[in-house]
């Protein structure tokens, strides 16, 4: 990936995360009461930084078969509540031997 392109994405998920807990705050005189606006003013980082993330997990390998192995060992690994550093290696061993397993059916 492009250095400018992930510097761009940086700031656009800081600015859009800043400007959306802002604006209320801003527009608002009063403390928010609302449960609803709260939730949603929480969940709003990781909701960014998820939908700038996933497209990043299936193409960086290369090949959109290789992300998406990955990306279901990841989850069955996390599913079962492994160490995030056992999710990420279980998620790297898969992309790889999918990748040898391509590379082994082409060659046939």
């Amino acid at each position: 990936m492009d250095r400018n392109y992930i510097y761009g994405a940086i700031a656009v998920m800081a600015g859009v995360t800043y400007l959306i807990r802002m604006l209320p705050l801003v527009l608002s005189r009063k403390e928010i009461t609302s449960r609803f606006v709260k939730s949603f003013l929480y969940y709003v980082p990781y909701a960014c930084l998820a939908g700038m993330t996933f497209p990043a997990i299936l193409l960086a390998p290369g090949n959109i078969i290789c992300g998406c192995a990955g990306f279901a060992a990841a989850l069955i690994a996390a599913y079962y509540e492994n160490s995030l550093l056992k999710v990420a290696v279980c998620a790297c061993a898969a992309v790889f031997v999918v990748e040898r397993l391509m590379v082994f059916m082409s060659l046939l």
